[in-house]
């Protein structure tokens, strides 16, 4: 299984575009936050691909979740946009939150810097920002062996 991971569009879509037409074999998309309208775009040109989305400190009008959790090809993602657990600041927060829902990965957004980690157990990303000067994005791909996860940046 095969899922992209994009967060803080912030209005700038091409990126992510870019990435799912390259990658159209992807099972799922999650989004991060910070551009609900930007990934409701891609949902409509991407009707085949599944899209998780949470909403963003930017996203004032959004009724998407804060935090979610999925289950995909049996490995528990916990995601979330990152401003409520202060990931500027700390991981702490947002690695316990997802220790206590027994999480196997981690996703968060908000500070446009990727991070691409592993941790007693939880693999921990965030994958930028898909607007950024650089702008990036994570894939994560489950396999029989085991959970890898990339940071991806355009080239």
């Amino acid at each position: 299984m095969k899922i992209l991971v994009f967060s803080d569009s912030h209005g700038s879509p091409a990126y992510m575009q870019e990435m799912i037409t390259r990658n159209r074999r992807a099972d799922a998309v999650i989004f991060l936050g910070d551009g609900q309208r930007d990934i409701e775009l891609m949902r409509s040109l991407f009707p085949e691909i599944a899209f998780y989305t949470v909403r963003g400190n930017c996203d004032f009008n959004s009724d998407a979740p804060i935090r979610d959790i999925v289950n995909l090809d049996g490995v528990r993602i916990f995601y979330t946009h990152g401003h409520y657990y202060n990931v500027k600041t700390t991981l702490y927060n947002v690695v316990c939150a997802a220790r206590e829902e027994k999480a196997d990965i981690v996703l968060f957004g908000h500070t446009h810097q990727a991070l691409c980690d592993y941790e007693d157990g939880l693999h921990i990303m965030n994958p930028g920002s898909a607007s950024h000067y650089l702008p990036s994005c994570g894939i994560i791909d489950i396999l029989p062996s085991g959970i890898l996860t990339n940071i991806v940046y355009r080239k």
